[in-house]
């Protein structure tokens, strides 16, 4: 549900996209540039940080997913399979954790466990995601 975001969004990538300097992009002009140089050596490196910004809470929202999931459907239609088993197929992952806990008192420790293991993903994609954009960003 990340178009929920697109408007936020749009006024960061937005104002990152005033912040490229006009003397920067005719400079490069002057020099030689085309469009498509000038969009992947000025203008991208340039709003990097709006990039990182806008990736990085997407992508954390998006994990986060859990209240329009249970209210809309919980987890619903339930998928049959041969060996008896049942698949939630549009449970996700924070819906599962609830209903790990919540629903059954004897499985609130492996609930426990799964927030933390969740976190930790979260965590760990996060400074993925941080780290690999950062490298790119230009220093102003």
């Amino acid at each position: 549900m990340a178009w929920q975001q697109i408007g936020y969004m749009m006024i960061i990538y937005i104002a990152g996209l005033q912040s490229v300097s006009e003397d920067m992009i005719e400079a490069a002009k002057i020099d030689g540039a085309n469009g498509w140089h000038t969009l992947w050596n000025i203008t991208i490196p340039t709003i990097m940080p709006s990039i990182t910004i806008c990736t990085f809470l997407t992508l954390t929202n998006s994990f986060k997913l859990f209240d329009q999931n249970l209210v809309l459907n919980g987890g619903q239609p339930f998928i049959f399979m041969a060996d008896g088993t049942v698949i939630k197929s549009t449970e996700m992952l924070a819906l599962n954790i609830y209903n790990t806990f919540y629903l059954n008192a004897n499985s609130r420790g492996t609930g426990q466990a799964k927030a933390v293991l969740f976190f930790i993903l979260v965590a760990v994609i996060a400074l993925i995601q941080f780290t690999a954009t950062r490298r790119k960003e230009v220093q102003q």
